[in-house]
């Protein structure tokens, strides 16, 4: 029975992944990735005609992570930013990804444009949660949105200053847990 190539595949998109999120596109290289997926680099070429079209279905495919990582709640976004800090923990290639594409590919403007429905619903949420006073109204709900995610990476592997670890001292992870807690709950609280 001949295969269907789809495991192959598989492992290609999940060594690319591995791939771009330590290298950015630049620094990526397929033979690299074609040895860890153990395959050849005609398949990903046969797949995904490129590098830069590997990197569009790894990122693509990372998209929904991104905008869905953890559960959106407008109305507990103090408790939404700490739950992305330990998603970052969790899986900080989906940050990564989503760093790299900001840097190589998108420098300005909306990165979450092939995800604007999810994005939408979120925006949604937040007038509501300003219409019931849950949320500072002064500020658009676009700007709630990135404030919060902007303040969640504080500690992420895209963070200037420290990257968490999840080896690092549970004490530690506490402290920042509530420090984020309370940044996003007096920056953006009614």
């Amino acid at each position: 029975m001949p295969k269907d190539g789809s495991a192959t595949r598989r492992r290609l998109l999940d060594a690319a992944t591995a791939e771009f999120a330590a290298r950015g596109i630049a620094g990526a290289r397929v033979d690299r990735i074609a040895a860890a997926a153990e395959a050849n680099k005609a398949q990903i070429y046969a797949w995904f005609d490129s590098k830069d079209g590997l990197f569009d279905a790894v990122f693509h495919e990372h998209l929904a992570l991104i905008v869905d990582l953890v559960p959106f709640d407008a109305r507990d976004l103090p408790g939404y930013a700490v739950r992305l800090y330990d998603a970052y923990l969790e899986q900080p290639a989906v940050i990564l990804l989503a760093v790299w594409a900001r840097l190589e590919r998108v420098p300005t403007g909306d990165l979450l444009t092939a995800v604007t429905d999810e994005v939408a619903r979120k925006l949604d949420a937040v007038r509501a949660a300003q219409a019931e006073g849950l949320v500072d109204p002064a500020y658009a709900a676009e700007d709630v949105y990135s404030l919060v995610i902007a303040l969640s990476m504080t500690w992420s592997p895209a963070a200037t200053v420290i990257a968490a670890a999840p080896g690092d001292a549970e004490r530690d992870h506490t402290r920042r847990r509530e420090a984020l807690a309370r940044a996003v709950r007096g920056a953006l609280g009614p």
